[in-house]
């Protein structure tokens, strides 16, 4: 039939010219998509400097630095919410990375093979989670839990830092970070255990050939081969700890003021975007919170950039490992 059908000059001419369409056609579109990926970046980043105009004018750089948000005289600044955005996400990302990677250690290497398949479900399911029901729980559950025995204990323990000094709350800083914790962990968890898959069996069975513990197995081959992933996994989860905006806001308190005391209240820049956006009264306001996501926009990008230079500086170095390795053979 195929013989035939290659024979046909028609059918022949037929499917010369589908395949001549055919490259044209997909160059074309996936030029195009990636043509819209491009413009549709462009567009949002011009549209956050136009609606942000009047602010970058009102305040300049120093809006970064500058400690108020008073809408009723119109002076409004960042700095509380970077400090918040930087505290929540950097104690989120600290308890996460390690968390993640323990959960993925125990999926790939010591799990029983009838448990790997539920516990892997269960812990990528809390990913699919509504980041409302997550800031609801926050508000029902955690907070209660925090005021009433974690921040006590934290203050009878570490009381002399100022971090874990001042009257144990309900929301604030800790609370809002151990929601993010939550949403990060299967996202560091899911590319991590991926990664740690990758990793070669003959470089494993190697190990144990040696008379290598699991544990030296895991600490000696495993985490080694898969460090520039584990970065790569953990920037990811920090970049959606970032951008985080309505659980945050629903458990962090919205202060608009810097407090040292993890116990107190406060806020980031994605929350008060979130929290104030529609409705912004003034002629400032609006744009300031524009402003707002203009530098959570080039937090974000800078942090991704970072991310992609450590983990090809770790490729580059693993490479350089492989071929003396292979010079010494």
């Amino acid at each position: 039939m195929e013989a035939g059908a290659l024979g046909n000059p028609v059918l022949r001419a037929r499917r010369s010219l589908t395949d001549r369409i055919g490259d044209p056609l997909l160059r074309g579109l996936s030029g195009l998509a990636a043509a819209l990926a491009v413009a549709a970046m462009v567009g949002i980043v011009y549209e956050v400097i136009q609606i942000a105009s009047p602010a970058i004018s009102a305040f300049g750089i120093g809006f970064v630095t500058t400690n108020d948000w008073n809408p009723v005289t119109e002076n409004f600044g960042a700095a509380p919410f970077l400090y918040g955005t930087a505290v929540t996400s950097a104690i989120a990302l600290l308890l996460a990375a390690p968390l993640s990677i323990a959960i993925s250690i125990y999926l790939t290497e010591l799990a029983p093979a009838r448990l790997r398949r539920p516990v892997a479900t269960l812990v990528d399911m809390l990913a699919a989670i509504p980041t409302v029901i997550l800031g609801l729980w926050g508000i029902l559950v955690l907070g209660p839990v925090m005021h009433d025995t974690i921040e006590p204990a934290l203050q009878s323990a570490f009381g002399f830092l100022p971090i874990f000094s001042g009257d144990p709350s309900a929301f604030g800083y800790l609370t809002a970070a151990l929601i993010l914790t939550i949403m990060i962990t299967p996202i560091i968890t899911s590319v991590t255990r991926e990664v740690f898959e990758t990793v070669p069996s003959d470089l494993k069975e190697g190990a144990y050939a040696l008379g290598a513990t699991r544990w030296e197995m895991v600490r000696e081959v495993v985490l080694p081969y898969s460090r520039a992933g584990i970065v790569g996994a953990s920037i990811l989860g920090l970049g959606r700890a970032i951008g985080e905006a309505i659980a945050v806001a629903q458990v962090i308190g919205g202060a608009t003021a810097i407090n040292v005391s993890l116990f107190h209240t406060g806020g980031t820049m994605a929350a008060q975007i979130a929290s104030q956006f529609q409705g912004a009264p003034g002629a400032l306001q609006k744009p300031s919170l524009a402003y707002l996501g203009l530098i959570l926009l080039v937090f974000a990008v800078v942090v991704n950039v970072i991310a992609r230079l450590i983990v090809q500086r770790g490729k580059l170095k693993d490479s350089d490992t492989t071929l003396t390795e292979a010079e010494a053979l």
